[in-house]
C-alpha cells in the first residue's frame, strides 16, 4: 500500500508539473475569463432591468373600511403613472391594524409580502426590510393621500425589520441552488481533461512505458489526482480575479444569504465536494479511456456520461426542497448525485457530522470505479500488448 502511494505521488507530480508549467495552461486559465465577465454584465444589466419593472406585493392592515378606499385609490393613480409603477395590494383579511407583531404576517401570507401597511390612512406604518421600506414610503405616501382626497399631506412610519425565519429560509434555499449550479459547471468543465490526458498517452505508448514499471492503481490514482490539482490551480485563480473584479465595482458579498453551516465552513465543504465529484467523474472518465482507442470513440463513449450527469444535477436539484423525504435520500446515498445534495443539505441543516460520512462514502466508491477502470485497462491495452509480442516472436521463429 505505501508503495502504491509512492508511485501515486511520482505520477501526480509528474502529470501536475507538466502542465501546471506548460503554455498551454496559461490559456486555459484565461478561457474562461471572457464568458464571465459577460455574465456579469449581462447579469447586472439583467438585475437593473428587473428593479426597474418589478412590481412587489404590500399587504394591506389598515382600519376597518380604509382599506378599500387604498386599493380604488391605487385604481386611480395607476390610469396615470401605469401598473408598474406602483406597488400591488393585498388585502390582509383578520389582521388588527395596531398588532405589534405584523411583521410575521411578510412569512405567512398567501403571497411573499415585501412589505405590510397598517395602522391608518392618516398615520400609515410601513413594515419590511429597510430597503423596501425606503423604495416605497413615497409611494405609499401618495396613495394615502389619494385616498383621502389630498385632504393633507401624509407622513409614512417606518417599522424595519431583520430576517425572519420564513425568509432565511429562502436564503438558504438560494444559497443550496446557487452551489449545486457552481459544482455541476466546474465539474464538467474540468473533468474531461481526465480522458484527453489518457487517451493521448495511450496514443503514444507512455502509458504501457509507466506500467511495465509502476502499478496501474498508483498510475490511475497519480493521474487523477495532478489533474484535481490542476483543476484548484485554476479554481483559485478564477475566483481571486472574480473577488478582485467584485471589490473593484463594489459588488457587496456581505447581502449574500448566509449557509446553515456558515461561509468558512460552506467554503470548505464546497472545496471538499467539488473535489469528490471531480474525483467520482474523472475516475469514471478513466474506465472510459481503457476501453477508447481513438478520439472517435472517445467522444461516443463520453457522451452519454455527460447526460447522465445532466441528469444527476437535475434529481440533486429538484431534492432541493424535499429534505428528509425519499427522493432527496437517494440523492444523498446515490455516489454521483451525493455531492450535489450534500452541498445543498450544507446551506440548509447545520449539522456537520453527516458530512464525514458523505465523504467517506464518495471517497469508497471513488476507489471502486478506479480498481473497475484499471481491470478495464489491463484488459483492453495491456492483453493487446502482450499479443503483439508475442506475435513478433512467433515472426522472429518463422523467420
Amino acid at each position: 500500500m505505501i508503495e502504491t502511494i509512492r508511485a501515486s505521488f511520482v505520477i501526480a507530480r509528474r502529470d501536475f508539473s507538466a502542465i501546471i508549467l506548460s503554455k498551454s495552461f496559461f490559456f486555459f486559465l484565461l478561457g474562461p475569463l471572457f464568458p464571465l465577465i459577460i455574465g456579469i454584465a449581462a447579469g447586472g444589466l439583467g438585475q437593473q432591468v428587473r428593479q426597474d419593472i418589478d412590481q412587489p406585493v404590500i399587504g394591506v392592515a389598515l382600519e376597518e373600511g380604509q382599506s378599500a378606499k387604498l386599493l380604488e385609490a391605487r385604481k386611480a393613480l395607476a390610469k396615470n403613472l401605469g401598473n408598474n409603477a406602483l406597488p400591488e395590494l393585498l388585502l390582509l383579511p383578520d389582521t388588527d391594524p395596531d398588532d405589534p407583531n405584523i411583521s410575521a404576517k411578510l412569512d405567512t401570507a398567501d403571497k411573499p409580502l415585501t412589505a405590510i401597511i397598517s395602522g391608518s390612512l392618516e398615520a400609515p406604518l410601513l413594515t419590511g426590510s429597510e430597503q423596501d421600506v425606503r423604495r416605497w414610503s413615497g409611494k405609499v405616501a401618495l396613495l394615502s393621500e389619494t385616498a383621502l382626497s389630498g385632504s393633507s399631506p401624509v407622513a409614512v412610519k417606518t417599522g424595519f425589520v431583520t430576517e425572519t425565519n420564513s425568509s432565511n429560509k429562502r436564503g438558504q434555499l438560494f444559497t443550496a441552488q446557487a452551489g449545486q449550479a457552481v459544482l455541476v459547471l466546474l465539474t464538467m468543465i474540468l473533468a474531461g481533461m481526465v480522458l484527453s490526458n489518457l487517451v493521448e498517452e495511450k496514443t503514444n505508448k507512455i502509458i504501457e512505458i509507466l506500467a511495465a514499471a509502476i502499478p496501474m492503481d498508483a498510475i490511475f490514482l497519480g493521474k487523477l489526482f495532478a489533474m484535481l490539482g490542476m483543476a484548484l490551480v485554476g479554481i483559485t485563480v478564477w475566483s481571486s480575479l472574480g473577488l478582485l473584479g467584485g471589490s473593484i465595482i463594489g459588488l457587496n458579498l456581505g447581502n449574500l444569504p448566509v449557509p446553515a453551516v456558515g461561509w468558512p465552513l460552506f467554503s470548505i465543504l464546497m472545496v471538499a465536494y467539488f473535489s469528490m465529484a471531480y474525483l467520482l467523474l474523472g475516475s469514471l472518465f478513466l474506465g472510459i479511456g481503457a476501453m477508447a482507442t481513438t478520439v472517435r470513440e472517445v467522444q461516443t463513449l463520453s457522451m452519454p456520461v455527460t447526460m447522465g450527469q445532466l441528469l444527476v444535477f437535475f434529481l440533486a436539484f429538484s431534492a432541493i426542497t424535499k429534505l428528509g423525504e425519499p427522493i432527496e435520500w437517494f440523492a444523498v446515498i446515490f455516489p454521483f448525485s451525493s455531492p450535489f445534495a450534500m452541498i445543498a443539505r450544507a446551506a440548509q441543516m447545520d449539522n456537520i457530522w453527516q458530512h464525514g460520512l458523505a465523504l467517506v462514502w464518495q471517497a469508497m466508491f471513488t476507489l471502486i470505479i478506479i480498481r473497475f477502470s484499471v481491470m478495464l485497462f489491463r484488459r483492453n491495452v495491456m492483453k493487446s500488448g502482450n499479443s503483439a509480442r508475442k506475435k513478433s516472436l512467433l515472426a522472429r521463429i518463422r523467420g
